[in-house]
């Protein structure tokens, strides 16, 4: 069965360990992941997924947190993202992405950690490599097939 999941805000940034900013549009190209985003690059964290209704839910410690705060690339609604297992392919408009990893280390310092003393990504974040690169959009959803 084919779940949909809706695209809440893209991300990127130039640079590593910063938040990263709101776009409209991103081009990704296979095996490299976002052009001009710090993070794109020959590895298996080429892209970061958070769920919105994650940071939601540390809106209530801090209210002014936005999608990008946590670095992640792409927010997402509708999806529970840890649940997935690693291998599961998401497809977003005409890009594909190939989840490789569930969390990650917080940053030590990481000023929301500093601010609110618990961080998301490191349980609630995923990643993903490109294997079908193309253009992805704020009016785009996503699919997904277990």
């Amino acid at each position: 069965m084919k779940d949909t999941f809706k695209i809440v805000s893209i991300n990127i940034s130039e640079k590593k360990g910063e938040p990263k900013k709101p776009v409209n549009r991103i081009s990704l190209r296979e095996g490299h992941g976002i052009v001009g985003d710090a993070h794109a690059g020959d590895w298996h964290r080429q892209i970061s997924l958070l769920a919105e209704e994650e940071i939601d839910k540390m809106r209530e410690k801090l209210s002014t947190l936005e999608p990008g705060d946590f670095a992640e690339n792409i927010t997402t609604r509708g999806i529970d993202l840890p649940a997935l297992p690693v291998g599961t392919r998401l497809v977003i408009g005409n890009v594909e992405l190939e989840i490789t990893q569930i969390g990650k280390a917080c940053h030590k310092g990481c000023s929301i950690m500093e601010q609110v003393g618990e961080c998301v990504m490191p349980t609630k974040g995923i990643f993903a490599k490109v294997t079908r690169g193309g253009e992805i959009t704020l009016e785009d959803t996503g699919s997904y097939d277990i």
